[in-house]
């Protein structure tokens, strides 16, 4: 028909007209809002798992709604190695400018938090700040390998600089003498932290040379020493202050060149969200062996009592919720196969008894696997000496009452079998010769005995064959006993 003709006709025009209009729109909004304010979150304590996902869920919310910035406000003693080079990663990929803001006043960047600074697009620090001591292993507080009297304090000068070089020309040669193992390890982690700090250091234009020493020496910088010495790009009281100085820089986000545009543009602040926080919890390793110990002590009473359910409940999702925390932070195998032996001795204890040989052993391992179970030289994310010996005091007190229960249980007459019925007093109910039946215990049995033996007399037990019973005379028992 020719009007459903035109009638396709018109919706076809229409279809087309719609699908040219509504990218145009879109682009519209889009441009409107690109750049039109500054996302800012807080990266303070420990770095570690949690701190991983704050950050990229911030940089790609910041993507997703086209941020003019992001401000990361740095206060952190350091953190994981293998959580800090992920938020690095983030960082460097991320299509929206990082801005790295060590604040407020009284705040630091040490460590892991030096490299995170480092890394961001612009660096800059609050009057009252300071960054450095990036060094990765140390022992006794100074770095493998070095003297006491290393330089590495705040305001090194050039000459202290030409005497280190002096001395190390009087120095031996390094291949004088053959590095230990532990020495030769230090120097692995050393210089890759170093070609780490030094290459994002060289992608930024700031002060490679400084931030080798951060690493290899320990160095420190207060906000002002850091400005002087292009460590970092602005100093700032605040936020807006930042934003202001941070306007109209040249930076690369992405292998692009952009101008940032990001004076006096309100500033959204991104807290945690609920799983982050609740991450932050689990990551921290002393909760994690609580939980591995709550798992334990609940499944070790569900196979003692079965049947008790909530044991075993609590316990199954302790321990799930302990290795899962486990599994955020870096683990020796050595101290999770120590710990899973312990486990399985005390499990063994709890079922087959083993007067606390097993169980003790099992507390023993349980301890060596605690002390060694976290691979890190971080205090922050080690396992509390006080909380481990808590924990085995806790266990010892459990195999104590278990080895009590044993011993009673083990110290008590039988309460079935042949052993519970001899010695025990029956009663003639039938009789006929030499055999008939008994009521022993409330029970009817055959038995066999004298010929003499009358129905109602009283019988003791003096053998149990198959199901029957060999009685005598009660008074002839006694006599003999």
């Amino acid at each position: 028909m020719p009007y459903l003709k035109r009638l396709r006709r018109l919706i076809a025009a229409l279809a087309v007209l719609l699908m040219a209009a509504i990218p145009t729109a879109a682009q519209k909004s889009d441009d409107s809002e690109t750049g039109s304010f500054v996302l800012m979150s807080a990266i303070e304590g420990p770095i570690g798992p949690a701190t991983v996902r704050h950050a990229g869920r911030v940089i790609g919310l910041a993507e997703d709604r086209r941020a003019a910035a992001v401000i990361l406000r740095l206060n952190t003693p350091g953190g994981l190695a293998d959580s800090m080079r992920e938020i690095i990663s983030e960082i460097l990929a991320s299509d929206v400018p990082v801005i790295g803001y060590v604040a407020p006043s009284g705040a630091h960047a040490a460590s892991a938090g030096t490299y995170i600074l480092y890394a961001a697009h612009v660096a800059a620090m609050a009057p009252g700040t300071n960054i450095g001591a990036a060094t990765p292993v140390q022992i006794g507080g100074l770095p493998q390998g070095l003297p006491e009297d290393a330089p590495g304090e705040e305001g090194d000068s050039d000459e202290s600089g030409k005497d280190r070089d002096s001395a190390d020309e009087e120095a031996p040669k390094p291949d004088s003498k053959p590095l230990r193992p532990d020495d030769a390890m230090s120097a692995k982690a050393t210089n890759d932290a170093v070609a780490l700090i030094r290459s994002l250091a060289e992608l930024h234009g700031r002060n490679a040379e400084w931030a080798e020493r951060a690493v290899r020496e320990a160095a420190t910088l207060s906000s002002d020493a850091a400005l002087k010495e292009g460590v970092i790009d602005i100093q700032a009281d605040d936020v807006d202050e930042l934003l202001a100085a941070a306007d109209g820089r040249k930076i690369e986000v992405g292998g692009n060149e952009r101008i940032l545009v990001t004076a006096g543009l309100p500033v959204e602040i991104v807290e945690m969200d609920n799983i982050t926080r609740i991450l932050s919890v689990l990551s921290n390793p002393n909760v994690a062996l609580v939980l591995m110990m709550i798992g334990i002590y609940g499944l070790i009473f569900e196979f003692w009592n079965p049947g008790a359910t909530v044991p075993g409940v609590v316990g199954a999702i302790s321990l799930t919720l302990g290795l899962y925390a486990l599994n955020q932070l870096p683990f020796t195998y050595t101290g999770l196969a120590l710990i899973g032996l312990g486990i399985a001795f005390m499990v063994v204890e709890a079922l087959t008894p083993t007067f606390g040989i097993l169980g003790f052993g099992g507390l023993v391992a349980f301890v060596l696997g605690a002390s060694m179970l976290i691979d890190t030289d971080q205090p922050a994310y080690q396992i509390s000496w006080w909380m481990i010996g808590t924990m085995a005091a806790i266990s010892g007190a459990v195999l104590i009452l278990l080895l009590g229960f044993t011993l009673r249980a083990y110290r008590s007459a039988p309460v079935i079998g042949k052993s519970y019925m001899i010695d025990r007093t029956a009663k003639v109910l039938e009789w006929s010769g030499s055999e008939g039946f008994v009521l022993a215990d409330g029970e009817r049995w055959h038995a066999r005995g004298g010929a003499d033996l009358v129905p109602g007399q009283p019988v003791r037990i003096r053998d149990v064959i198959g199901l029957t019973l060999v009685v005598e005379f009660a008074s002839e028992s006694e006599r003999i006993g």
